[in-house]
């Protein structure tokens, strides 16, 4: 599946459980992940989408790992498949 479509399935995953999948930019900044994903009772995380099998550039692991040092999460998905079981984690934690 491509990396767009995937990102039109989360787009509309979050939105059924009341949610924003903002789509996340920092001028000036590589590397940031493609989403931010905003869910409802305060729920943040930051999500990078891959087309299948393909993985996160050294820049992009050196972003994810700052913004988890700052107590962010950040998931990587590359199969529409995850989509759900990582929201429902974002939802529960």
């Amino acid at each position: 599946m491509l990396e767009k479509k995937m990102e039109c399935k989360l787009k509309s995953a979050v939105k059924n459980m009341g949610g924003i999948a903002f789509k996340f930019t920092a001028p000036g900044i590589n590397g940031v992940p493609d989403r931010l994903v905003l869910l409802p009772h305060g729920k943040i995380a930051f999500i990078e989408l891959k087309a299948p099998g393909r993985k996160m550039r050294p820049l992009q692991v050196r972003r994810k790992r700052q913004l988890e040092r700052l107590g962010f999460l950040v998931y990587c998905i590359d199969s529409a498949e995850q989509i759900g079981g990582v929201l429902d984690e974002i939802q529960s934690l």
